[in-house]
């Protein structure tokens, strides 16, 4: 009797140890098997998310695509006709057109020019920029009309390098002095725009 005991402990000692080696069996196949592939399908799962994010983000930007080429298309136009830039087609007629709107500012503000001297033009990125250098004489009011005129005039023009000295006044040879003068020597390049081709 004592030993169908020890007989039935044993098998059922064996039995246990079966089943907690099969269990220990089962907890390595869950660990070193099936979590690197919930963990594996989580990351596609995230990485299929973003890919579908960004793919409703990317047919959002193409359906705007046409109301965003219209809106360029009508900004341009806006730009074409406000007539910022100088419509010639060289940089000499640019540069002479320049030259005229000086002169007829100058002019009409009762100043004397003295001279205009065209200087290099240069390229800023699509654009080329066509300067005059202009030397004038007048008193401060004819001064100010004639920036007013080159600051409202179209095309758009910039002044730059503005240099103001006064004229020395006469000698009165009755009493020696110095007569007061309102005159102005006045030097200053004026900047104007142009397309370049193909922009």
């Amino acid at each position: 009797m004592c030993l169908r005991i020890m007989w039935v402990n044993e098998k059922l000692h064996s039995r246990w140890l079966a089943l907690g080696l099969l269990g220990l069996g089962l907890l390595m196949v869950i660990l070193f098997a099936i979590v690197p592939l919930v963990s594996t399908a989580l990351e596609y799962h995230e990485q299929k998310e973003e890919l579908l994010f960004r793919l409703q983000r990317a047919k959002q930007v193409i359906a705007r695509k046409d109301s965003i080429e219209e809106n360029i298309t009508q900004i341009s136009q806006k730009h074409q006709k406000q007539n910022y830039f100088s419509w010639q087609n060289t940089v000499a007629l640019a540069s002479a057109d320049l030259q005229k709107i000086i002169k007829s500012a100058i002019s009409q503000a009762g100043g004397q020019l003295t001279s205009t001297q065209v200087l290099p033009s240069r390229n800023d990125a699509s654009f080329n920029r066509v300067t005059v250098k202009v030397r004038m004489s007048g008193d401060i009011e004819v001064l100010r009309s004639v920036l007013y005129e080159i600051e409202t005039s179209v095309p758009m023009m910039i002044v730059d390098q503005l240099d103001i000295r006064p004229v020395r006044g006469k000698r009165n040879r009755k009493t020696r002095k110095i007569e007061p003068n309102n005159k102005l020597n006045v030097n200053f390049q004026v900047a104007s725009f142009m397309r370049v081709e193909g922009s």
